[in-house]
């Protein structure tokens, strides 16, 4: 389920592509989607500003990344599918809620709070990486996932803050990290409970390879949990 194309407003590329190279890798198959709404706002990428004359489309950006071959959010049901996966970037917490604006009072897109319940109800597993676990923070009542670390770390973990959200909208954070030895392991975090499978990715400054292995172990579990 995409947010748009960019990490300041929409998906987070690096990470979408990531997931797609673990899902292909993996054998599954795979469709994307996103919600037919507009952005909340549209991000000079070059400026790290807002361009204040542009409007943008969430569906119609995510596209770029799904080279033309995406469906509208509110056609994905859970009779389609053995698993969901959310990628981060900004467009998690701008597009799919209000998380960037609200923090703990924030709203979740219907589409993407009904997606989220029906897929828990059905006992599917859900992949979610960088912010996108505040997204079953909220929706999924007690569900245990992880944003990194709890603190800053001389700006290791520049959005540690988040993890103190996550437990204000009533989800448990895991503390997971790179671990850094002659072979770099980035950790996911399993709830096995409500099938929930969450990594960092992007909330830890670490080279790209890390997030990639990071984002690789959440598929991996993700694709176990469904026992296929």
């Amino acid at each position: 389920v995409l947010s748009g194309c960019g990490v300041y407003d929409g998906t987070e590329i690096h990470e979408a592509s990531a997931i797609l190279v673990h899902l292909s890798r993996g054998g599954a198959e795979v469709q994307m989607y996103a919600p037919d709404v507009p952005q909340m706002h549209v991000i000079d990428h070059s400026k790290g500003q807002p361009a204040e004359a542009e409007s943008r489309n969430v569906l119609v950006e995510s596209a770029r990344i799904a080279r033309g071959k995406i469906t509208s959010l509110a056609k994905l049901t859970t009779t389609d599918h053995d698993a969901v996966i959310f990628p981060g970037g900004f467009g998690a917490a701008k597009n799919l809620s209000t998380f960037a604006v609200d923090g703990k009072d924030c709203k979740v897109n219907r589409e993407v709070e009904r997606v989220l319940k029906d897929f828990h109800r059905a006992g599917k597993p859900i992949g979610l990486c960088c912010v996108s676990p505040v997204l079953a923070a909220k929706v999924l009542s007690g569900a245990e996932v992880t944003v990194g670390h709890e603190e800053e770390e001389g700006g290791k973990w520049p959005y540690a803050g988040t993890a103190g959200a996550i437990k204000e909208l009533g989800g448990k954070h895991c503390v997971k990290e790179a671990v850094f030895s002659l072979t770099p392991i980035y950790e996911a975090h399993v709830d096995t409970k409500n099938k929930v499978v969450t990594t960092p990715a992007f909330m830890c400054e670490t080279e790209l390879h890390n997030i990639f292995d990071g984002i690789g172990a959440m598929v991996k579990n993700v694709l176990k949990l469904t026992g296929k």
